[in-house]
């Protein structure tokens, strides 16, 4: 698979305009040959919302214009995209990402884990379990944002088989540890492709910092895009590196597989219910949970 990550700048308020530019950025991944096409986090929408109702006023259904377009593009083409969006699901508004391609909708995926940041504050939660979708023979887990900081989530797609999984994100300023370190340790502790692709620009007072990063099953960055450019990232995907978890270093001396070598018997705690406040329920109240 050929792997294109699109770091672009997106405004706030402007879904016309965004998928326009969206469009224009596929028709040049398809000139280098893409098989798969992934642009950041709230790409059509934009993310420094401060209200709900403001974030409703631009949220799109699932099988609105956007997507229309979207696949639109994939059939012009003949690749698959990934790409986010504020979703308006009967009168809930979701952080989401959706899989599209010529013959339509392949899966949507909405945030689980809400940090108390831009539009996220007013977002509901997403609930549906985590998934693993087969494109063109690669298995793909899907992810948004602060999803990234919680390694349980990578590892559960990990285990369900993925190949590689794809992060688009909105990272502000001081989420610079990210990448490529934690893009990097993601990739190499599950054996996966990781690709992170970020937004730039200014937007409702936040600078976003780019950074955008494709990392090999081994933690090597295969692609690292700039602070500030627009830019697209490239990286071809071999499912092969990824299913292959057994690391021979020096034959019968030294070898290592991650995921053979768990204990999860000792791993209780990491899903055991927690008391623990979140800055959104501090804000809001328990039914913002």
């Amino acid at each position: 698979m050929k792997l294109i990550g699109v770091q672009c700048d997106v405004t706030l308020g402007q879904p016309a305009q965004n998928l326009a530019r969206m469009q224009d950025w596929l028709d040049q991944a398809a000139k280098k040959n893409a098989d798969l096409v992934i642009f950041p986090e709230c790409a059509v929408t934009g993310y420094g919302y401060d209200s709900r109702e403001q974030a409703l006023e631009f949220a799109q259904k699932l099988d609105g214009d956007a997507s229309r377009k979207m696949i639109a593009a994939c059939q012009k083409h003949n690749l698959r995209c990934l790409y986010g969006f504020l979703e308006d699901l009967d009168g809930k508004v979701f952080n989401s990402i959706a899989l599209v391609g010529a013959d339509g909708l392949i899966a949507i995926y909405r945030k689980i884990h809400l940090p108390f940041i831009g539009v996220d504050r007013y977002t509901d939660y997403g609930c549906e379990p985590l998934r693993v979708h087969e494109v063109d023979g690669v298995k793909i887990g899907l992810n948004i944002c602060y999803d990234a900081a919680f390694p349980e989530v990578s590892r559960i797609l990990a285990l369900e088989g993925a190949d590689l999984i794809a992060l688009p994100t909105n990272w502000p300023p001081g989420a610079e540890i990210m990448s490529p370190t934690v893009i990097q340790t993601r990739a190499l502790e599950n054996g996966v492709y990781y690709a992170a692709v970020n937004r730039v620009g200014l937007e409702a007072g936040c600078q976003f910092i780019g950074r955008s990063c494709i990392a090999a099953p081994n933690g090597k960055v295969l692609a690292m895009g700039s602070n500030d450019g627009e830019e697209m990232l490239e990286a071809d995907i071999d499912v092969e590196l990824a299913r292959n978890k057994h690391t021979i270093r020096i034959p019968g001396i030294s070898e290592i597989d991650r995921l053979a070598d768990r204990r999860p018997e000792f791993y209780e705690p990491l899903v055991a219910a927690h008391s623990r406040t979140t800055p959104r329920v501090m804000h809001h109240g328990p039914d913002s949970e």
